[in-house]
């Protein structure tokens, strides 16, 4: 215990005596500067990571912002252009969205939806799923499509899956075009998709060399509030670099992280490490030895400074590779980190200038060495940039910094350092082709906004200006008439005859003829007016008149005469006319696009009365066309307010006066007018293309009604609906009639004799034949006022037949009319089809009917159209007077 107890003394007397004690000190203090110097260290190396995340993230940004900017500005052309043609058709969209498609687009397909329904497409091919989609049966796309409409601004939604397969960008611009009395009406919506994989490919997302995880965040372009589309969710959470691209419409954001993660420690660590453990070592050493080398230390004091200088230089040119140049031997001293970076095996032999020039790269050797001569004839810093050459052959970009300093023999030299820069130099490159690149397309953006403007304001066609050119020079046009004491007279001209034409010899004859109408024009107007195809057989010309307001008519005339002169094209002789609307600036205070609106009116009255003519504007024909919007309106509000209901008229078996059904009839609860029958609202909202849409809304309550009346036991055992061409005419009829699961038997369809045509529509026929699968009985209706013939009702094969009410009502007092129906009703019988007669007014009717074999009769002789409540209280009524 004794002996312990000697050494540990000694011992701590070694280790705490005080020669020792500042050495103990000493190495407190670098040990707690050298894990400053590594924290910040390290803290410089993450900010030198991120700082180079950031680069590649900012070329990828540029990249993504240049490729869908480019993308959705092309499409603003069209969309203007769709502005100024809003009844455009598909050939002319498709004529305009092709230019569109180049080698570096990424555009996949670019679709115009009027009323929010897809029917205008480019490319069809491989799109077809898509024709027909209405977005607001859309439940992926008609939020993004229905607030496009209601913010009137470009939308970016996606990524989204596509009917046609894939997946894409989907900007939606909202269309608005002027409508009468110069106001904005909602067209609909023009919506170009951005293939995903090609715009990321073009992005550079999928590069092997890019070097970093990558992910991007704001689906819809909702920015950082946005779902993540792309890349692995990790990204988010490993601290990244994130960086906004901003859209045309909000922005996306970008997350990234090294592909291997950020580095735990740097790169030079150990180098630094190493650097900071030798510093510390030979501050250690001296301290160390300090009492038994004080006389070595004397004699080694002039080495021991030149590498306490060499040090503290190279530490403060960073130290990632430290050299040292005898200026007057040309000895080159480098570590072993310049050694791996010009290449050189690190083994530690001396280097000379000639390892140093020699691998310069020959086209910087010159700019180099003068470089470090000026630096070394003034004593002063050095600085350079330049390429080497390594043994292998590979080119790195390397920069030099150096201090020069007198040695203790008074030697110069200059100690310094060098960066490996070449990933730097690279990067620099990168982003100069990128900005190349943004400032390419940007000139390819002007090309294409030139070529798009002047497509936009001329027809392609005829070269005469188009409809937006119309509307820009309109009203300059009218005002300097004015100033001259002119009146503006524009004509507005429509071909007579150009569908025949069109649809007999082909398109390419069309064109022709529109080529030559459009020479008839501008040789009939000359320089003094302005001539413009605004439509696909319509026209306008301006011109200008003075005190006699014929002119125009007299010049309508001439144009009229020269164009029922026939055209020759292949060898067909082709004919057509013209119909001409006029209207007079009378300088009351009407805005010159007005005259568009008053011609317009004035050739739908010069059509209306035979076509091949021409018609002036009226203030009578002004409030025609008022009405008829202000009905059209109503019918529209009606529609949105549920105002249209339906009415019921019982049928009743003929020979036992049962009833045996209904028939369901249109009604307008008008707010102000109160129940109008179809012939107050039919012919208009057929012109609205809206007979459709109260077809369904009757057969939906008929049905629920009839449900109802199941429910009640009224034994009413169907009801028949009446059913549009334009409804028959529906792709979609079929699957919506089997949404409805209607029991077989219960329904009857009635449709109108002028349906059926020896040789109809095949859609027509196929949905005929599909509705009688489903169980529902068809009818002909208005039979013998139509071109049905026998052999049209052996194809159609009916459950029912009906008289027309105007065969009906003859037959009290004509003979010959008693006849006629009988010959219907036998040809029925003999095809086994019920018949029935509508129109049965007074009992004697009922009787005849009855005794020529009708089967089911109905009229105002049984009872009058009732409401489904009215219809219950008369069916319990007629039960109790039976039973009583």
């Amino acid at each position: 215990m004794a002996l312990f107890a000697n050494r540990f003394g000694r011992v701590k007397g070694a280790v705490f005596s005080p020669a020792r004690i500042p050495a103990a000190i000493a190495a407190v203090v670098i040990f707690i500067c050298a894990v400053f110097a590594d924290h910040q260290n390290k803290i410089v190396s993450d900010q030198a990571a991120r700082e180079e995340v950031l680069a590649r993230v900012n070329l990828i940004r540029a990249k993504l912002e240049g490729n869908i900017n480019g993308n959705l500005q092309l499409v603003r052309g069209l969309v203007a252009t769709v502005m100024a043609e809003p009844y455009m058709g598909q050939p002319r969209f498709a004529a305009l969205a092709s230019s569109l498609f180049g080698e570096d687009s990424q555009l996949r397909n670019i679709a115009g939806a009027p009323d929010l329904v897809i029917s205008l497409m480019y490319p069809i091919a491989g799109n077809e799923k898509a024709m027909g989609l209405d977005y607001r049966n859309d439940a992926q796309q008609r939020a993004a499509a229905l607030r496009a409409r209601d913010e009137r601004k470009l939308i970016l939604a996606g990524p989204v899956d596509l009917v046609q397969g894939g997946q894409g960008f989907i900007g939606r611009f909202p269309v608005f075009v002027k409508s009468a009395g110069n106001t904005e009406r909602f067209w609909g919506i023009v919506s170009a998709v951005v293939d995903v994989q090609r715009l990321y490919e073009a992005s550079g997302l999928f590069d092997k060399d890019l070097g970093i995880d990558i992910a991007l965040i704001g689906k819809d372009a909702l920015g950082a509030q946005g779902e993540q589309f792309f890349g692995d969710e990790t990204v988010g959470k490993n601290n990244p670099v994130r960086v906004d691209v901003l859209l045309p419409s909000g922005s996306w954001q970008i997350a990234a992280i090294p592909e291997n993660g950020w580095p735990t420690t740097p790169a030079n660590a150990w180098v630094f490490r190493g650097i900071m453990a030798a510093a510390g070592a030979l501050i250690l050493i001296p301290f160390l030895v300090a009492g038994r080398l004080i006389g070595e230390r004397q004699r080694n004091y002039w080495e021991l400074e030149r590498l306490s200088r060499r040090l503290e230089l190279a530490l403060e040119a960073s130290a990632i590779g430290v050299w040292e140049h005898d200026l007057k031997t040309n000895d080159l001293m480098w570590d072993d980190r310049v050694n791996e970076i010009y290449g050189k095996p690190v083994d530690g032999k001396p280097r000379g200038y000639s390892d140093w020039a020699g691998a310069i790269h020959p086209d910087d050797l010159a700019a180099a060495l003068a470089d470090f001569d000026s630096a070394a004839a003034v004593g002063g810093p050095y600085s350079s940039e330049y390429r080497i050459v390594r043994p292998d052959g590979e080119i790195r970009h390397v920069r030099s910094k150096a201090i020069f300093y007198q040695a203790a023999n008074n030697s110069p030299r200059m100690v310094g350092a060098e960066w490996d820069v070449t990933a730097d130099v690279l990067l620099n490159a990168d982003l100069v082709r990128a900005r190349q690149l943004a400032e390419s397309k940007n000139a390819e953006l002007e090309s294409a906004r030139a070529r798009i403007e002047h497509i936009a304001l001329h027809d392609p066609l005829t070269g005469l200006p188009n409809r937006r050119y119309l509307d820009q020079v309109l009203e300059d046009y009218a005002a300097n008439a004015r100033l001259n004491g002119e009146h503006a007279a524009l004509l507005h001209i429509d071909l007579d005859r150009f569908k025949q034409i069109n649809d007999t010899l082909g398109h390419a004859a069309g064109d022709a003829m529109l080529v030559h109408a459009s020479s008839v024009l501008q040789s009939n107007v000359g320089e003094q007016g302005f001539v413009a195809r605004v439509g696909g057989d319509e026209f306008i010309i301006l011109c200008r008149v003075r005190d006699d307001l014929d002119q125009p008519a007299v010049l309508a005339d001439r144009i009229i005469k020269q164009m029922r002169q026939p055209v020759y094209y292949k060898g067909h002789q082709c004919r057509f006319g013209v119909s001409v609307g006029i209207a007079i600036d009378n300088g009351n205070d009407v805005e010159a696009r007005q005259l568009l609106v008053n011609a317009d009116i004035a050739l739908y009255q010069a059509k209306s009365r035979g076509r091949n003519r021409r018609e002036f504007f009226t203030g009578a024909l002004q409030s025609e066309i008022i009405n008829t919007k202000r009905i059209a309106d109503e019918i529209l509000n009606g529609l949105e307010r549920n105002e249209f209901i339906v009415s019921y008229q019982p049928q009743f078996d003929a020979q036992t006066l049962d009833i045996v059904g209904v028939e369901a009839l249109a009604r307008w609860k008008h707010p102000e007018k109160g129940i109008l029958a179809p012939d107050a609202f039919l012919k208009i909202a057929e012109e609205l293309n809206v007979v459709s849409t109260i077809d369904r809304s009757v057969l939906k309550q008929s049905l629920s009604d009839f449900d109802e009346w199941a429910a009640e036991n009224l034994g009413i055992p169907h009801v028949s609906v009446n059913v549009s061409a334009k409804r028959l005419q529906d792709e979609e009829l079929i699957k919506n009639l089997r949404e409805l699961k209607i029991k077989k038997g219960t329904v009857s369809f009635e449709l109108v004799e002028s349906i059926f045509l020896d040789e109809n529509d095949d859609l027509v026929t196929w949905n005929v034949e599909q509705i009688k699968q489903l169980g529902i009985d068809v009818e002909i209706d208005d039979f013998g006022t139509g071109y049905a013939s026998v052999i049209s009702l052996l194809k159609l094969q009916p459950r029912r037949l009906k008289i027309d009410r105007q065969l009906v009502f003859p037959i009290v007092r004509s003979r010959q009319q008693r006849q006629l129906v009988s010959s219907i009703i036998e040809i029925g019988k003999s095809l086994g089809i019920e018949i029935v007669a509508e129109g049965v007014e007074t009992m004697e009717h009922a009787r005849l009917l009855k005794g020529l074999g009708c089967d089911v009769l109905q009229g105002y002789a049984f009872g009058r159209t009732l409401a489904s409540d009215e219809l219950k209280t008369f069916v319990r009524s007629r039960r109790l007077s039976v039973a009583s």
